[in-house]
């Protein structure tokens, strides 16, 4: 049997009454009077009956829910931000409309437009790594859709953007393999022409030259599809391995590279730390319950999404048109493993 939402007319037919009266009785108008509405609340309240968000979002011309597109939900860091968006969002009273790119710029642009037609008030969004062209978004954007970008964000755009101190946050991983004494350093990175790769791979670069160390192109890797595809990882650790005189050590630049690699190194048999050293960006909270717990990068995930969230809102909620854009720049965390 096919389900069928109880609407205002079934509530009206059966309590003999309008569709006008029901519909003012249940946004508590003055012009009905107490009894009716109290019949009329009992009732739906009787049948869990909810007002139709499309009818309400036609009629107030605002639908009260936010689009959030990330690459991955299964991601530990997406998923953390997607728990700091939704805490605020719906303490707000919106409902949080999530989607996922996998890395897809088709799919992003796909995923965009749906959003848009669903009537959404306004959009988070980290773009994929396959985005190159922004035109979706700037179309969207010209049109009058409130955007924030997290994480990934985009230049071209002049809106809120809220991120972390990518650059800080590879130095620090970095100078703590050289402070390990490691010099033979490579960088496993995310798309080039992503914001936080070319952050991520500028700390890292820093640091080396901070010892006197020339970096060198052999020993970075860029995976287009940002570990998403486990083969694409594979593909840079073998090419690392072939290097003469082989990396000591692996810097790598996101949560899925970091893992990735960990992954293709127990495979080939390659002992971390004690044959290869390993750090990178994670947020996952199983990374010291592998087989070789590793110092990682922690970005503050849940405060991103609560601040790109209130920020976004603002933009949602305001009377006027918002010129004043901020950049918030969030600080990460060295942890190192459990002793």
């Amino acid at each position: 049997m096919k389900y069928k939402a109880t609407t205002i007319k079934d509530i009206a037919k059966a309590l003999n009454l309008s569709t006008s009266t029901v519909s003012r009785a249940l946004r508590d108008s003055h012009e009905i009077s107490a009894a009716t509405k109290q019949t009329v609340l009992e009732y739906a309240a009787k049948l869990n009956f909810q007002p139709n968000p499309i009818a309400l979002s036609l009629k107030e011309r605002k639908s009260h829910s936010i689009g959030v597109i990330v690459a991955e939900i299964a991601n530990s860091f997406f998923s953390q931000i997607i728990n700091g968006i939704e805490s605020v969002a719906n303490e707000k009273g919106y409902t949080v409309i999530i989607s996922q790119s996998h890395e897809n710029f088709e799919k992003e642009v796909r995923t965009l437009q749906y959003l848009a037609s669903r009537s959404i008030d306004g959009l988070l969004i980290s773009v994929s790594s396959a985005t190159n062209d922004l035109q979706h978004l700037k179309s969207m954007y010209q049109s009058g859709l409130p955007i924030v970008f997290f994480d990934r964000t985009v230049e071209e755009i002049q809106t809120h953007k809220v991120m972390v101190d990518n650059y800080q946050g590879a130095y620090n991983a970095t100078l703590h393999l050289l402070e390990q004494g490691f010099r033979r350093i490579a960088c496993v990175a995310n798309s080039e022409h992503l914001s936080i790769t070319k952050e991520r791979v500028g700390g890292y670069m820093a640091a080396l030259q901070q010892y006197k160390i020339e970096p060198d192109p052999t020993l970075i890797k860029y995976c287009f599809h940002g570990g998403m595809l486990l083969e694409e990882v594979e593909l840079a650790v073998k090419e690392l391995l072939a290097v003469k005189p082989r990396p000591t050590a692996i810097f790598a630049t996101s949560d899925k590279l970091t893992t990735g690699c960990m992954r293709v190194l127990k495979k080939h048999k390659i002992a971390v730390p004690a044959a290869m050293a390993l750090t990178g960006f994670s947020n996952s909270e199983l990374i010291h319950l592998l087989h070789a717990p590793i110092t990682v990068v922690q970005q503050p995930a849940y405060e991103m999404g609560q601040v790109a969230t209130e920020l976004l809102l603002q933009l949602i909620e305001s009377k006027r048109p918002v010129k004043d854009f901020k950049t918030k720049m969030l600080q990460t965390k060295l942890v190192f493993p459990e002793k």
